[in-house]
Parts: structure tokens; C-alpha cells; sequence
């Protein structure tokens, strides 16, 4: 395999790394926030839970038009700040103001009018969200046209991302606190605040201190002369021929499969090490969950760091390969180390199942970057924030899905919560094979699908040559 070296101008300074990597952590910490803080509607207002799953997941129908649209908005934007930066300056501010009010949540009101509050708002709320997270996505697609370059860029990011995840699991903590709020709802319209203020002042980091690469010069560029359906028309045709990009497909199939098998058995865990290795002792098992669960994420640091340097040495495709098959080994340890005979075990597999999503996210946003430039040869345009908000909208997607899944499957197995620990032995194998073997079987898939991914890294390197000396650079 032909191995390129990085051009020290194709270099992005650590500093504008961590910049854009701080965009990742407001992207998680929103995610993360509006997961966590959504239990005091139930727990602080007495709302019924199946209200609470619609605010969860109506609002999110809405990102199947607003994502792509926003995407290609950011790419047909021309200032003299880029197509990106204002609307992620704008879009920071405004999503954590938005997210401030969202939770000011006033007393004595009746269910049906918290809900309608919390679901207007959860709409505006994801809207205000959509214009910040996807042209910075974009415009971390575009920060630099080296291969190995945009492998780094996207660990670090990772990495830094990572921060948000260690946080957000004291947030319940934070709410409940007698010491700072009289009551959980207080809690949470106080944690907001919080939120909101790290958003708006780290959120704008990255259009402050970041450059675009592709410059727009208003005062010699001719002006865009489009009607509305002209406009409507080049977005429905952008869209498909996105959609229809064979290397783009297989990246979204992979990650839908890695990441949403992920999702799909997220419960299984839980219910395999309470009511199997704890025989139904939820107390003694939610301790040993926490421990996998921070050991995971922990690992997840070292685990970009790894897959990062691999990529650089081997290239993406073959790195994907090793990052999933090590986090394949993982899950099918699960049904050794998940033993009522010594419940430290659990542990094992947990930063093997870390290469999994660590490696996934990693190296994702840094093919799509590659299959863009394969785009741009083929189409004579560049889609970042097309193709950003389709990827993500189909990880969306999937989540949905999948935690619907989750329940389905949890059916499937006989579980009955009456019957505690006494689940039937037919019921604790099902939910142990599904925990173990569910993601084993979608990783292989995955590792499948990307096995024809064609962009190695000498094609990306004959692309770039291509467009450089089509664009004259």
C-alpha cells in the first residue's frame, strides 16, 4: 500500500483541533442533556411516562426535513464570513438560549399544558440545534484536503466530545441536590442555565478562531440568480444524487449497523447483570453497570487515540476492520465474562466493546470527507453539509428505531418485570445471546459492507490531484 505523507500547509495546528473538537462537545452535552433532564417530567411533574417518550421522539420527525435542508443551505450560502461560521456563531447562541427557557418550567400547571410547552419548544429547541451542529459538521469536512490530516482532526474531536460523557451522568445528582435547589424541577431549570452558558460561550469558539477553506469573495463573485423553484429543484436533485453515492451508502449502512446494534442491546446489559448475575438485586447491580459503563467510556479515550494512529499507518478501511473486530471479540465475551460466580468479570469486555463506537465515530466523518472530494470530482460540486446532515440524520434515525427495537426485542425474550428475579431460564438465555451476540452479527455485517469501500488512500490522493488541478491550486 502507497503511504503519503502529510504537507506541513495540509497540517491543522493542535490548537485549531481542539477548537473544532470543542464543537463536539456542545453537539454531546445537548444530546446528553436533553436524554438525562427529560426523567423530571416524570419524576418532578408526575407526567405519564408514554407522554414523556412522544416529547422524546415527535420533535425528531422534524430533522428528516430541517437536517438536510440545513445542510444544503450552508452549502449555498456565500459571505464574506463562509458558508458556515455565521450560522454557527448564530446557532450556538440561539440553541442555548432556547435551551434555558425550554426548562423554566412554571408551578401548578396541568399535564396537557406541559406537554404542549415542552413539545413547542423541543421543536424550536432541535431547530435552533440543526443550525448550529450541521455546518459545523460541514465544516469539519472541509479544514483540510489531506487524508491522514482529517483522521486526526476527527479524533481529536472525538476525543474531546468524549468530556461530555463523563459529565452528564451527574446530572440527576446536580437536580437532585437539596443543597442547591428546593426541588428537582428547580433542579433542572437551574442545570439548563448552566448548560446554556458552556454552550453559547464555547459554541462560538469554532466560527471565531476557525477559517474556511473554500474563500468567497463577495465583491468579484457574480450573483446567484435562482427562483424559489429553482432553489427547491437543486436541493431535491442534490439530495438524490447524495442518497444514490454508492461509497456514502456503504459508510451510512456501516454506521447504522455498528452504532444502532449498539443502541438496539443497550438494555440487555443492564437487565443481564441485574437479573441474571444479581438475580434480580437492582441496587447491587446498577453499581457494577456504573463500573462498566465508566470503564468503557474511559477506554473510549485511549481507543481514538489507537485507532487514530492505526488509520494513519494501515488506512481507514483496514483500521475499521480491526477497531470492529476487537469490539466484536468483546460483545461475544460477554457471554463468558457475565457470570453470577464473579461479577468483577464484567469488566473484561468493556474496553474491547470501546473500540466499537470509538473507532466508528473516528473514522466516519473522516471518509465522508474523502467520498466528498470523489463527489465534487464526479458532480463538479461540494455537498458537506448535505452529506453531514444525511449521515446524521440516518444515526438519528436509527436511534429511534432502535430503542423502539430494544422493547420489542425485550419481549421477545418473556421478560416479565412482576416476576423480578424469577425469570424463567428460557428468558435470561434469550436477553444474555441477544446482549452478546445481536452487535456481534451487525458488526460482521458492517465489516462486510465497507470490505468493497473503494476510496483507499492512493485513490484519495489521485482525487485530490484531480481537483487541485481542475480548481488550479
Amino acid at each position: 500500500m502507497k503511504h503519503y505523507q502529510t504537507a506541513p500547509e495540509d497540517r491543522i495546528p493542535i490548537h485549531q483541533k481542539l477548537i473544532y473538537g470543542l464543537g463536539a462537545l456542545v453537539n454531546n452535552l445537548l444530546a446528553a442533556a436533553i436524554g438525562g433532564m427529560v426523567i423530571v417530567l416524570n419524576l418532578g411533574l408526575g407526567m405519564n411516562p408514554a407522554l414523556v417518550g412522544l416529547l422524546g421522539a415527535l420533535p425528531r420527525i422534524t430533522d428528516a426535513i430541517t437536517d438536510p435542508l440545513m445542510g444544503y443551505i450552508s452549502d449555498h450560502t456565500r459571505t464574506r464570513w463562509g458558508r458556515r461560521r455565521p450560522y454557527i456563531f448564530v446557532g450556538a447562541i440561539a440553541v442555548g438560549i432556547v435551551y434555558a427557557v425550554l426548562w423554566q418550567l412554571p408551578d401548578g400547571k396541568s399535564e396537557a399544558w406541559y406537554f404542549w410547552y415542552f413539545l413547542s419548544g423541543s421543536v424550536i429547541f432541535y431547530l435552533a440545534y440543526t443550525v448550529f451542529v450541521t455546518p459545523w459538521v460541514a465544516l469539519g469536512y472541509e479544514l483540510t484536503p489531506d487524508y491522514h490530516e482529517r483522521t486526526r482532526l476527527m479524533g481529536t474531536q472525538n476525543f474531546v466530545g468524549q468530556i461530555a460523557y463523563m459529565i452528564s451522568p451527574y446530572f440527576l445528582a446536580i437536580m437532585y441536590s437539596k443543597s442547591l435547589f428546593d426541588n428537582e424541577v428547580e433542579g433542572a431549570a437551574g442545570l439548563a442555565l448552566m448548560i446554556a452558558a458552556v454552550v453559547i460561550v464555547v459554541g462560538v469558539l469554532p466560527a471565531i478562531f476557525l477559517r474556511e477553506r473554500f474563500a468567497f469573495d463577495p465583491d468579484t463573485a457574480q450573483p446567484r440568480q435562482h427562483t424559489f423553484f429553482d432553489g427547491a429543484r437543486d436541493f431535491f436533485r442534490g439530495f438524490a444524487i447524495t442518497l444514490k453515492f454508492k461509497p456514502f451508502l456503504k459508510l451510512c449502512a456501516a454506521t447504522f449497523l455498528v452504532f444502532n446494534s449498539f443502541i438496539l442491546i443497550a438494555a440487555f446489559q443492564s437487565y443481564v447483570i441485574i437479573y441474571y448475575i444479581f438475580a434480580g438485586d437492582a441496587t447491587e447491580g446498577a453499581k457494577f453497570i456504573g463500573h462498566s459503563g465508566l470503564l468503557q467510556t474511559v477506554s473510549a479515550l485511549g481507543v481514538i487515540a489507537i485507532v487514530t494512529w492505526l488509520a494513519t499507518k494501515i488506512g481507514k478501511r483496514r483500521a475499521f476492520f480491526v477497531a470492529i473486530g476487537i469490539s466484536m471479540v468483546g460483545y461475544a465475551l460477554k457471554w463468558f465474562c457475565y457470570t453470577p460466580e464473579n461479577p468483577w468479570l464484567v469488566l473484561i469486555p468493556a474496553p474491547l466493546m470501546a473500540f466499537g463506537l470509538g473507532g466508528l465515530f473516528t473514522l466516519m466523518g473522516s471518509m465522508i470527507a474523502d467520498v466528498i472530494d470523489m463527489d465534487e470530482l464526479e458532480t463538479n460540486e461540494r455537498r458537506e453539509g448535505m452529506y453531514g446532515s444525511i449521515f446524521w440524520w440516518v444515526v438519528k434515525l436509527g436511534q429511534a428505531v432502535a430503542i423502539a427495537g430494544g422493547g420489542l426485542l425485550l419481549n421477545v425474550t418473556g421478560f416479565d418485570v412482576a416476576l423480578q428475579g424469577g425469570q424463567s431460564e428460557q428468558t435470561i438465555t434469550a436477553m444474555r445471546f441477544f446482549d452478546a451476540f445481536v452487535p456481534v452479527i451487525a458488526s460482521g455485517i458492517a465489516i462486510w459492507a465497507i470490505a468493497s469501500y473503494s476510496i483507499t488512500e492512493e485513490k484519495a490522493h489521485e482525487i485530490r490531484q484531480q481537483l487541485e488541478a481542475r480548481r488550479g491550486s
